[in-house]
């Protein structure tokens, strides 16, 4: 597996599929590349698809300094500056999004078009999740805490009969200090003054009954980047790319590759 190298020396892992024009497609916190495998194919038609795993997940290096948005975007600079890619579309989701909004501020030259989904400007600004939500999550056995991410990310028509594997659950070999820093990267986001800069068209996509990530975050994103559409799927919690794939994977590309001004 290929890997380039971030500006602090630390290796990140990457994966490539498909061809055509490139669409980088950023995970979740805590999660590998895994976490687009049920819906990669949906983008192959019109895309190649870039992905990476995460300093501290996967195939990368997990050093134990400090980690941030900001840091995961420079890593994902540092991929297409390995494959010789100059500009890309980038479609980030959840964590994925507040590193793709950095992107989108320091490398505006870099982004062709962008698309935030499920995710929020963070800060004071921001809306945050129920603090019972949190509590939850922090008590709980891993089991537990599976089952409690499950009902956060897809609805229960959706769960009833399936039973994995589950690819946006986490990370599950990743050590729990590198979970830590994921967590307070996440947690320390505040993109609030810096949205205004965004130059690159901007869709911002939210499941309506996301609470782990609350749906009033995507008006604020929207209204605070200049030009942003906003597109919210009615009855769609987290992974709306995954369970509502079949509405939510055309809507992006059709964003993608709608004429410049459109």
């Amino acid at each position: 597996m290929p890997h380039a190298t971030a500006p602090d020396g630390t290796r990140i892992a990457y994966q490539v599929e498909g061809t055509g024009a490139p669409l980088v497609l950023l995970a979740g916190q805590a999660n590998t590349h895994r976490w687009w495998d049920p819906v990669r194919a949906d983008f192959h038609a019109a895309r190649s698809t870039v992905t990476l795993d995460y300093r501290g997940t996967g195939d990368s290096d997990k050093p134990r300094d400090e980690y941030s948005t900001r840091q995961f975007a420079d890593d994902t600079v540092a991929v297409l500056d390995d494959l010789g890619l100059d500009r890309a579309d980038v479609y980030g989701t959840s964590m994925g999004g507040r590193a793709a909004q950095w992107i989108a501020v320091r490398h505006p030259d870099r982004v062709r078009r962008l698309v935030l989904g499920c995710t929020t400007p963070g800060g004071p600004h921001s809306v945050p999740r129920d603090e019972a939500i949190s509590r939850s999550l922090a008590r709980a056995t891993p089991r537990e805490a599976a089952r409690i991410l499950l009902g956060l990310m897809y609805t229960p028509a959706w769960l009833e009969g399936r039973h994995g594997p589950w690819t946006t659950i986490g990370d599950p070999d990743m050590p729990v200090y590198a979970r830590r820093r994921h967590f307070t990267a996440s947690e320390r986001h505040d993109a609030w003054d810096a949205l205004p800069r965004v130059t690159a068209p901007t869709l911002v996509v939210h499941g309506s009954d996301d609470t782990f990530n609350p749906a009033a975050n995507a008006p604020l994103l929207a209204d605070r980047i200049p030009g942003a559409r906003l597109h919210l799927l009615p009855g769609a919690r987290h992974a709306y790319f995954e369970e509502f794939h079949a509405v939510a994977s055309p809507l992006v590309l059709d964003f993608l590759d709608a004429p410049t001004g459109a």
